[in-house]
């Protein structure tokens, strides 16, 4: 396979979230108030996908997306308090959407089916989780609410392999797992390192960083036994549970120099993909003593820099530069706009041009980001 990354540019409309389908041949991408989804060339991923249909239903912008473990549905949920799930009836072409009763006041914020297909969890700005299952009588989709003790807007979240823990990020700096256990839907959870006893809404763990940054991504292990989440103070945090009742064999927190991340993957049990506002991938390896970077994905450099200028040559230009730019906000209120790139910033040697929004893991060796600047990417890792 071609080490050279698959680049979609599709449109120019910030893409909060995607997801490939479970055979890689559909992409769905989230673009204002709609979904659209491509058809992709799974044996030349370089060809550019081509739009196969558009979903409309909600009435604001769509915050997350995903994809059914067998492919058959779409779930979508909005800011519009609302989520959908999207099927195609027997025979028919066209996805028609399948109502969900949240019962929240405020925005549907993240979205994910459980591993099993037969229920998924929606994250609100109402404090609230919402566990959903089928009820085939009413041919709806009715929630269970994880409340306590959250206490501000999930941002992210991601279930155990085992379908029955899921893991919530939050703004209030807090990284919970809570079992997810619905009675009738879900058969009686093996014991783990997470816990034996599992009724729904039991916390299983609670976790917090120094900062109490905002946690804008957690993501389990492949094996289930670590946690990881990635913060707005830039750090990564991940912590290895031992059971019931006893404190974590380790809790490690990453600090980094990069912007923030907003999204992670793992690529394995001992290897970490990041990316967000610094717009590359950074890949993370380690084990429950220590984690360390290993490489980033794109090198960086900056591209407008003159190579022949000394260090103080560099100084004196940034100083002037801003120098300059203070006295047009003075005189006119707004700095003028440099030439280098549209847009008037500067050109940014990575393939992304803006913040890296999402990050799905793609095949064993890929994972496939999207970004504020409209862009999908596959890169090999």
């Amino acid at each position: 396979m071609s080490k050279v990354p698959a680049i979609y540019q599709l449109g120019h409309l910030p893409i909060k979230d995607h997801i490939f389908s479970p055979d890689r041949s559909v992409l769905a991408i989230t673009k204002e108030n709609e979904i659209e989804l491509y058809k992709i060339n799974k044996s030349n991923l370089s060809q550019k996908p081509h739009l196969i249909t558009t979903l409309r239903g909600h009435d604001k912008t769509v915050t997350s997306i995903d994809f059914s473990p067998d492919g058959t549905k779409i779930l979508t949920c909005s800011q519009d308090r609302n989520a959908l799930v999207w099927e195609k009836p027997p025979g028919e072409q066209e996805y028609k959407p399948t109502l969900v009763l949240l019962r929240i006041n405020r925005a549907a914020t993240v979205c994910r089916w459980s591993p099993d297909g037969l229920k998924f969890a929606v994250g609100s700005s109402d404090r609230i989780i919402a566990i959903c299952y089928y009820e085939e009588e009413n041919d709806w989709w009715i929630s269970k609410h994880l409340k306590k003790p959250i206490k501000s807007t999930i941002t992210s979240l991601d279930w155990h392999p085992n379908g029955i823990l899921l893991a919530s990020g939050s703004t209030d700096g807090h990284v919970r797992v809570f079992s997810a256990y619905i009675k009738g839907i879900d058969s009686k959870p093996e014991p783990s390192v997470w816990g034996t006893k599992l009724p729904f809404q039991t916390l299983c763990g609670d976790f917090t960083n120094e900062t109490l940054g905002w946690i804008h991504g957690v993501k389990f292990s492949p094996n289930g036994d670590a946690l990881a989440w990635v913060s707005h103070d830039s750090s990564i945090g991940i912590v290895y549970p031992q059971g019931e009742g006893l404190e974590p064999k380790s809790i490690l927190n990453l600090k980094t120099n990069y912007l923030p991340f907003k999204s992670l993957v793992w690529l394995s049990d001992d290897s970490l993909v990041v990316g967000g506002f610094n717009c590359n991938l950074v890949v993370y390896k380690g084990n429950e003593s220590n984690w360390e970077e290993s490489y980033q994905i794109e090198e960086q450099k900056d591209l407008t820099k003159d190579t022949t200028t000394t260090n103080e040559e560099d100084q004196e230009i940034s100083s002037h530069q801003a120098l300059n730019m203070f006295k047009q906000m003075d005189l006119k209120g707004r700095a003028k706009p440099s030439n280098k790139v549209s847009g008037g910033g500067k050109a940014l040697s990575t393939i992304h041009q803006n913040t890296i929004s999402s990050i799905k893991n793609f095949s064993s060796d890929k994972v496939s980001t999207s970004g504020i600047d409209g862009k999908v990417v596959i890169f090999s890792v």
